[in-house]
């Protein structure tokens, strides 16, 4: 019986497990727009070769996981959403935001990977302690499967706060040269709209693709105002909320925008410094943990083992009573 219940649920580990990947796929196409259908694409080309084809022969030359994999856990999230506060599906949004929407998900798709993450943390543990030559107690394997299931629901969250904090660290990093390139440009004559358009063209990283993504705001009848605060919001850096405002500031002012650019591109640069040597001092503490746990127990063994063997060469035969 045991036997059988292991193999079942190793069936719905092997699904969660796939399910996880195709997700980790969609992730990875960062590049891919948002408007972008594969389907209505591959359509339009047999359309210009003058081929005769269906939708329904383009949809199943779609690979499986983009037919049937990612829609049942497109229709598990809108369950979901049945059952999930609208202010926890808020600040997922917002949270998916601030990463780059990776994968181009929404907030109920992302919340059903979490229920994903749990079956495959904690039935693989179960799976293990069925499957085990020597069984499990009853305490052990509630205590560890319920462990890995919480660790594999918030599992998600975690990886998103990460990416969350790895675009802002790219965006921080790359914020003061592209300031430079931004006063060099509007010294040269161009406006604003054209020198930011200057530096998505210049380099390929998080803020050349903000910088891009707001001039095709503009271009689409927003308000240069509107578009460079929705950016920042976007991103939710304080530094970039604060250039953001002493751009518009010096617009509304009527200041020299080439001195406004100069002096927050110095600011930025002494943050940046500043923020390293924040991260430099923060290092040895973080050392403590994995010196204490992995370093010092092998330094004591080896300082301490032929001294040890000394001794129980020296009082061994005592101890017995020889």
């Amino acid at each position: 019986m045991g036997t059988v219940i292991g193999i079942i649920v190793g069936l719905l580990l092997l699904g969660g497990m796939v399910a996880l990947v195709v997700m980790g796929l969609r992730y990875s196409r960062q590049n891919q727009d948002a408007e972008f259908d594969p389907v209505m694409s591959r359509l339009a080309e047999a359309t210009q070769r003058g081929e005769s084809v269906s939708l329904e022969d383009i949809e199943l030359q779609q690979p499986f996981s983009e037919r049937v994999l990612l829609p049942i856990i497109e229709k598990i999230g809108e369950i979901s959403t049945r059952f999930t506060p609208q202010k926890l599906l808020q600040e997922t949004t917002l949270k998916l935001e601030l990463a780059g929407n990776p994968g181009r998900i929404d907030a109920a798709t992302f919340l059903a990977t979490r229920f994903v993450g749990a079956a495959i943390f904690g039935g693989g543990l179960l799976m293990i302690s069925l499957l085990s030559s020597s069984p499990w107690t009853v305490s052990r394997t509630i205590l560890i499967v319920g462990s890995f299931t919480v660790i594999g629901f918030f599992f998600p969250q975690l990886w998103l706060q990460s990416r969350i904090n790895a675009r802002q660290n790219e965006v921080r990093k790359a914020l003061p040269d592209a300031l430079d390139l931004l006063t060099i440009c509007v010294e040269a004559g161009l406006g604003f709209d054209a020198a930011m358009s200057k530096v998505s063209e210049k380099w390929e990283n998080e803020l050349s693709l903000m910088f891009g993504r707001t001039i095709r705001e503009v271009q689409l009848g927003k308000t240069q105002r509107e578009a460079l605060r929705d950016m920042a919001d976007r991103l939710g850096l304080p530094e970039l909320t604060s250039f953001v405002a002493a751009v518009i500031q010096s617009q509304i002012l009527g200041v020299s925008l080439a001195k406004v650019l100069r002096i927050q591109s110095d600011q930025l640069r002494m943050k940046r410094r500043q923020f390293a040597e924040e991260l430099a001092h923060k290092a040895p503490v973080k050392m403590i943990i994995p010196m204490a746990l992995l370093t010092f127990p092998s330094i004591m063994i080896i300082l301490m083992a032929p001294a040890a063997f000394q001794i129980s060469k020296a009082f061994g035969p005592i101890m017995n009573g020889n």
